[in-house]
């Protein structure tokens, strides 16, 4: 038991009921305040070269949501007992299979070879 009695215990007071009323007044003069700065900044932005940058946020926009699911299906996948084991096993095969296609000779090494200089040329000049 406690030492104070229920008498003596503060309640919740309707004496703050007028204070909060004046908070949620003062608050919406903030915003309203803060609001008509930005409408003010906003106006003074030139749109017209904004076409550029939209561009620009919304490719990284789609790219971090690509990610983001690109995550949620690997980790998914990843909750699964057997399948991890059973991809990188398929890895190892493909790899294997592409190597025993393309580099037991060394005419077919030098054409791997040449073909991946050819690549380097195109994208990297």
């Amino acid at each position: 038991m406690s030492d104070t009695s229920p008498d003596t215990n503060p309640g919740p007071s309707t004496a703050t009921a007028p204070n909060d009323q004046t908070d949620g007044a003062n608050f919406s003069d903030r915003a309203g305040d803060v609001m008509g700065q930005l409408n003010e900044t906003l106006n003074k932005v030139d749109w017209s070269q904004m076409g550029k940058y939209g561009k620009a946020v919304g490719i990284i926009a789609v790219v971090i949501i690509a990610q983001v699911v690109i995550k949620g299906v690997i980790d998914t996948i990843n909750l699964l007992p057997i399948l991890p084991g059973l991809l990188e096993l398929l890895g190892v095969v493909v790899l294997g299979q592409w190597s025993w296609q393309n580099l037991t000779t060394s005419e077919k090494r030098n054409a791997v070879f040449e073909r991946v200089q050819t690549l380097r040329k195109e994208y990297l000049g």
